[in-house]
């Protein structure tokens, strides 16, 4: 029994008007007082030539007894509005919940499209840092809101495997490589002859011409560069998939930079053909002044190419293959002016593709005491943190347990500390706009009290083991619920679960994973403060009692779906 779309459907019929546009203007009110649904009618006034407070007052008088899940409608001051029947919606909501199952949220809006999301994308031969861990959690709860809406994802790692950095880490590795040092520890030994390579260039600037001549020789197909590159590559790979496992995540293609190479010349190809490249200072480049942008170079005076160059590139092979509603880049949000220009090029190109490329920005990571850095190798490894977040965990869960004396394993600390320590870290990603930078606080990622990943599932596991009781008192859990539930703590929990549908769409379309996983914040809320109300297993009436069960099971379920949409497991007990 969906309310809103109830009441949708009856001002469209008194109206003449869309359904898409009422809905579009229904509003939430601030204060339960006004309502639990408001239609602004000064939106009606011109169509319908009267004043709103007269519109408000006559649909008022025909809204009373004609919709049948209201209890009341109350015009006030031009706007409409709508009390629900607290009981029958209570209901409603908690049965479409338990009806939905995994499926909560679950809907076709985007049958017959494909949606590509590019993310992660690190750079090989580089150490997987923590700056890479919001592209990659920021991309795959992406990945997961738009699977859940019925879109063909295609998951892409754009590796970052080509550049003059590669040239210079072909020259640090023949001047001071190590080759057991690099079959042992590879991305720490690679990164200490990038870093390496770095300060002696402060002193010796000749090996920058040296780099930029092996990655010349690299992009022609040098059989001994293309060696050297093809081990860093392979090694490279083998790390990251690592912590790609731990992470829950994967990909459909790792077709990285290189790929496209080759392709190049079909980009410049049709750039002359539209005549818009033009020589600079002997840099082929495209102006773009008529969309307030730099000029963006497509090769450089040396002949050689750039990211520009291997995104155009990419672009039109995902158009080619794939024909996306939408190509997403989960970037940081520095690359916005690189995104832009891309962009800019294939719509100056006249390219459809171009119209359905978007850039999702996000902010930076940040430590209080230190500043990161690649090319100085002061850097934190993200396999580092992850074990971090796990031990502390952890050593919180089996303190925990030995205060309350309860009968945990070590074996299920482990996987309790995995889940919530992982969690912690994703948490703390999400949990925010994504354009807001991350200062990593440890007493806040872990605050079992607080808005974190450890209070959500603290809470799952608290409702599943008052159903677990209740099973064990061989009270049979419901699968539907009686039209006897109104209180205010129950009414709170019902908008919740109702509003979680929407939730899921709008952290799609806004590219806010956030958005989800604050409704799911709010409902672990919500939900402790009922249980510290209400001693749901000891309710006397026994239709009511299992109606607060089936409350329970449906906070359960949305909690774990929502989680899970984010990349977030839950425990049974903690």
């Amino acid at each position: 029994m969906d309310f809103r779309s109830q009441i949708v459907t009856w001002l469209a019929g008194q109206t003449g008007l869309e359904r898409d546009q009422i809905d579009a203007w229904i509003e939430i009110p601030p204060q339960p007082a006004l309502g639990d649904y408001a239609f602004p009618c000064f939106r009606l006034a011109k169509h319908l030539r009267r004043a709103p407070a007269k519109i408000a007052e006559e649909l008022a008088g025909q809204a009373r007894g004609n919709i049948a899940q209201l209890a009341d409608v109350q015009p006030v001051q031009g706007y409409l509005n709508f009390f629900v029947d607290r009981a029958l919606f209570v209901q409603a909501a908690i049965e479409h919940v338990l009806a939905s199952g995994d499926g909560l949220g679950r809907q076709a809006l985007g049958a017959g499209q494909t949606v590509v999301v590019e993310y992660s994308s690190p750079n090989i031969a580089k150490p997987f840092h923590v700056g890479h861990a919001f592209t990659t959690i920021l991309g795959q709860a992406i990945y997961r809101l738009y699977d859940h809406l019925g879109y063909r994802t295609v998951r892409v790692n754009h590796l970052g495997d080509y550049g003059t950095q590669f040239g210079k880490l072909i020259v640090a590795y023949r001047l001071w490589g190590d080759e057991q040092a690099v079959a042992a520890d590879p991305i720490r030994e690679l990164l200490r002859i990038y870093v390496r390579f770095h300060d002696e260039a402060k002193e010796r600037p000749e090996l920058e011409d040296q780099a930029r001549e092996a990655f010349r020789q690299l992009e022609t197909g040098s059989a001994p560069e293309k060696a050297l590159w093809q081990t860093f590559r392979d090694l490279s790979l083998k790390e990251f998939s690592a912590v790609y496992e731990r992470l829950g995540v994967s990909f459909d293609s790792y077709l990285g930079e290189s790929f496209y190479s080759d392709r190049i010349p079909d980009v410049v190809r049709l750039l002359n053909e539209r005549g818009i490249l033009i020589e600079s200072q002997g840099a082929q480049v495209v102006m773009l002044d008529e969309y307030g942008l730099p000029p963006c170079i497509i090769l450089k005076s040396d002949g050689t190419t750039i990211y520009a160059s291997r995104d155009l590139a990419a672009v039109l092979y995902r158009w080619e293959q794939y024909r996306f509603a939408r190509n997403i880049y989960v970037v940081g949000t520095p690359q916005a002016l690189h995104f832009r220009q891309v962009f800019a090029v294939l719509d100056k190109a006249g390219v459809e593709a171009s119209k359905n490329c978007v850039h999702v920005g996000f902010g930076l990571v940040k430590f209080p005491d230190r500043k990161l850095s690649t090319r100085s190798g002061d850097v934190i490894f993200l396999s580092d943190l992850l074990q971090e977040s796990v031990d502390k965990t952890r050593e919180i869960i089996a303190e925990n347990a030995r205060l309350r004396q309860t009968d945990m394993q070590m074996a299920e600390i482990d996987e309790a500390a995995e889940k919530i320590g992982l969690g912690a870290i994703v948490y703390t990603f999400l949990k925010n706009g994504r354009e807001r930078d991350i200062v990593f606080s440890w007493e806040e990622m872990l605050d079992f009290d607080g808005d974190s990943a450890p209070y959500v599932q603290y809470t799952y596991a608290r409702a599943r083991s008052i159903l677990r009781k209740a099973e064990a008192e061989g009270q049979a859990l419901p699968g539907t619920c009686a039209p006897v539930l109104t209180s205010e703590d129950e009414f709170a929990i019902a908008k919740l679960l109702d509003g979680f549908d929407q939730a899921v769409v709008r952290a799609a379309e806004l590219y806010e994973p956030y958005i989800l996983l604050r409704q799911v914040t709010a409902l672990a809320r919500a939900f402790n403060k009922y249980y510290n109300h209400e001693p749901i297993l000891k309710t006397g009436d026994l239709l009511l009692r299992q109606s607060r069960l089936a409350l329970l099971q449906a906070v359960c379920q949305a909690i774990r779906v929502g989680l899970d949409l984010v990349g977030i497991g839950v425990v049974e007990r903690m």
